[in-house]
């Protein structure tokens, strides 16, 4: 028996439960943290926590789209007078009059009784007499006022994902500060006596520490902070001491020591820490001795230490709940659909999730699949996915696969 253990763990372990179940369980265990407000060009990766409509007209007025010049409407076989100029930040302040051009910049807001715009290209000019000499003035080269968005019109919604796109739209829009769901914490704890912090002096018998670094990495995107704990050693004592070391975060991720082995002691660690644990084992393949808990406010997700198996759990589990917790509107990843570039035997009673390359458009399958394989999970770029009891699939065949 390990060391400072007190009980046994089950000889008869729970049935695995079905992948879609786990998730739809998870977030049914955690509510979104709540909003807080911070200033637009500072929400990159936050989720917006209410419906954003534009403050203001955009553009607030007609303007140029070409460099070129400016004349009425009613006054297009020229030639004209240029009596001015009107550029980005700084318009023309009189009504155009018939015969008058003004000289326009691209963005440069059209004068008052302008109609049409002469490209600079298509125009000849000699002192402040210009003509047409290719082409003619059009109101094709206006972009009118509220032609992108109006007061009042909707540009996003709740618990969409910020990006520099939404944040140059938000800006544009009115909005110098948004309302967003607020961010959770995240302690990272790896675990076993096997695994050394110092990668380059593993003995015949250890491991470098990877897994704690990987999901670390993974939830940063996702997190107002992540704190690192551990390698922890594969007793009672460590794992109590260590687990009070996350006491106030919003996510407790631990990696090994979740699955039935004398020495896999996290399980009756979380319990004796007074967390309740809501299932145990999915039936989906790498990762089926995933754990997810919850203790208090805080949410505990046990991810099995094979790397693999820690790295798939983590993609599918962790990663979700996070946007979730963040008041993301679609915290599962989507899969795109695409044909197989190799054929794959048939899958047994799990989902299966087996690291590809896209290539050319064609999901071609690893050849080391085992979970261990650090080398096959470096080089993927995304998880093809297999659902369980399904035949083999063929070249050319349309297969479900999440880039990475």
């Amino acid at each position: 028996m390990a060391r400072g253990v007190t009980r046994t763990p089950p000889l008869n372990p729970p049935k695995p439960i079905p992948l879609a179940e786990a998730q739809a369980r998870l977030f049914a265990l955690a509510a979104p943290l709540g909003a807080e407000t911070v200033p637009t060009h500072a929400a990159d990766g936050r989720y917006l926590a209410a419906p954003l409509s534009a403050a203001r007209t955009q553009p607030a007025a007609d303007l140029s789209a070409m460099d070129g010049y400016a004349m009425r409407a009613d006054d297009l076989a020229g030639p004209w007078r240029v009596v001015g100029e009107s550029a980005a930040g700084h318009p023309f302040t009189r009504a155009l009059q018939g015969g008058e051009a003004v000289r326009i910049s691209t963005g440069a807001l059209l004068p008052e009784c302008g109609g049409a715009v002469l490209l600079q290209e298509e125009a000849s000019r000699d002192g402040d007499r210009l003509a047409a000499s290719g082409g003619a003035p059009t109101p094709r080269h206006i972009r009118r006022a509220g032609f992108d968005f109006r007061v009042g019109d909707a540009l996003l919604s709740a618990g969409e994902r910020l990006n520099p796109g939404r944040i140059a739209l938000a800006l544009s829009g009115g909005h110098g500060a948004l309302n967003v769901g607020r961010l959770p914490t995240v302690a990272v704890m790896d675990s076993g006596d096997e695994l050394s912090v110092d990668p380059a002096a593993c003995a015949p018998h250890q491991i470098p520490a990877s897994n704690g670094a990987m999901l670390a990495a993974m939830a940063a995107p996702f997190a107002a902070s992540v704190r690192r704990i551990g390698p922890v050693g594969d007793t009672m004592e460590a794992l109590r001491a260590a687990l009070e070391q996350a006491e106030g975060c919003d996510v407790l991720v631990t990696s090994g020591g979740a699955s039935v082995g004398d020495h896999d002691l996290v399980r009756p660690a979380l319990e004796a820490w007074d967390a309740r644990i809501d299932f145990w084992r999915v039936a989906m393949r790498p990762g089926k001795p995933l754990m997810i808990a919850r203790r208090g406010d805080q949410m505990v997700l046990g991810l099995p230490g094979n790397p693999v198996s820690g790295y798939v759990t983590a993609f599918l589990f962790l990663l979700p709940l996070l946007r979730h917790l963040a008041g993301s509107n679609a915290a599962l990843p989507v899969p795109l659909l695409m044909p197989l570039a190799g054929d794959m035997p048939a899958c047994g009673d799990r989902t299966e999730f087996a690291r590809g390359r896209m290539v050319d458009g064609r999901a071609v399958p690893m050849g080391q699949q085992d979970s261990s394989a650090l080398a096959s999970l470096g080089a993927a770029d995304c998880l093809i996915l297999r659902d369980a009891g399904a035949g083999p699939a063929l070249v050319g065949e349309m297969v479900p696969v999440f880039p990475l």
